[in-house]
């Protein structure tokens, strides 16, 4: 158990700047959650759902993260900051990333439709601050989810989301395969070209600069042919 938590400790600290010690990470509220949750989940699936629930209340309280005692999570999720909240049929991978104010929410309850309504995160994926992800899709493996994107279809594996509608900036694979992209939203160099909208804007201003100085042509011209007939009437 000591070297489960110790090696738990070490793949925060690899993720997190933060952190002068290990100790550190013992004050996280998103190590407290997870550990929690993995007391919940076990009284979840004993079917002692009101004893699940208490726990996850009492954790939600003292964290400000609230995972439904009936999500499935693996190994090394890492929680940075609070205000997270994981729906019941979630399904969550290794060494995943979760900044704050992320949902992994359901779809709409009142369908009468049961079964999985929650998102898949795969292995090594990072959800970036204020994303939401939303039904019963699948986040692919090392897939960023951008700050604030919302998703609602599948990602594609190693894809970096980002926008509302979330869309894929494409980002090539030797760009992806970075061990690590903080919050999941990657720098402006490696995705400007990717990036349908800015793109199309900085596409748009050139345009219209040269659009200006084919005008400020034309009035010159137009000026100088005028002041030259001036001239030979004078």
């Amino acid at each position: 158990m000591f070297a489960r938590l110790l090696a738990y400790i070490d793949s925060v600290v690899a993720r997190d700047p933060a952190p002068r010690s290990r100790w550190e990470v013992l004050l996280y509220p998103g190590l407290w959650a997870l550990a929690f949750h993995r007391v919940a989940h076990s009284l979840f699936t004993a079917r002692l759902f009101f004893l699940a629930r208490a726990v996850n209340h009492l954790s939600r309280f003292l964290t400000a993260i609230d995972i439904h005692p009936g999500a499935t999570i693996g190994r090394h999720l890492f929680i940075d900051h609070g205000f997270t909240v994981i729906g019941e049929t979630s399904l969550i991978g290794d060494n995943v990333t979760i900044y704050q104010c992320v949902t992994l929410g359901g779809t709409n309850p009142a369908n009468g439709v049961g079964g999985k309504r929650h998102p898949t995160l795969s292995d090594g994926c990072i959800i970036g601050s204020g994303a939401q992800i939303l039904g019963p899709i699948i986040v692919g493996k090392r897939a960023r989810v951008g700050a604030n994107a919302v998703v609602t279809e599948d990602v594609p594996e190693g894809a970096t989301m980002v926008g509302v509608k979330a869309r894929s900036t494409l980002v090539a694979a030797e760009t992806w395969a970075k061990d690590f992209i903080p919050y999941g939203t990657p720098c402006r160099e490696p995705c400007s070209d990717a990036e349908p909208a800015t793109s199309r804007i900085e596409a748009l201003e050139g345009e219209v600069a040269a659009l200006r100085a084919q005008i400020a042509d034309v009035l010159a011209q137009a000026a100088s042919g005028g002041a030259s007939r001036d001239g030979t009437k004078g």
